[in-house]
């Protein structure tokens, strides 16, 4: 006789998925109660870096752009 290798299909069980989705979310708990939390003050700090390296980065952006924008103008006027 030939053994069939497909495995039984599981039965639902709906107290094991409730157990196992509670266990998640008291782990998720405990997680966020070791997190430090910023302050006000250090909160205002890091958003003021965040938006002067935003602001850095957009102004380095615009100057390339820019930049390269005026060559390719003047070389396809040139050749164009």
């Amino acid at each position: 006789m030939v053994k069939n290798n497909i495995p039984a299909a599981k039965e639902f069980n709906l107290k094991g998925y409730w157990e196992t989705g509670r266990q998640y979310f008291i782990n998720v708990y405990s997680e966020l109660k070791k997190v430090h939390w910023p302050g006000r003050q250090q909160l205002m700090a890091y958003t003021g870096v965040v938006l002067f390296s935003v602001f850095l980065v957009s102004l380095i952006i615009w100057l390339f752009d820019s930049g390269l924008s005026f060559l390719l103008d003047k070389l396809f006027k040139a050749f164009g």
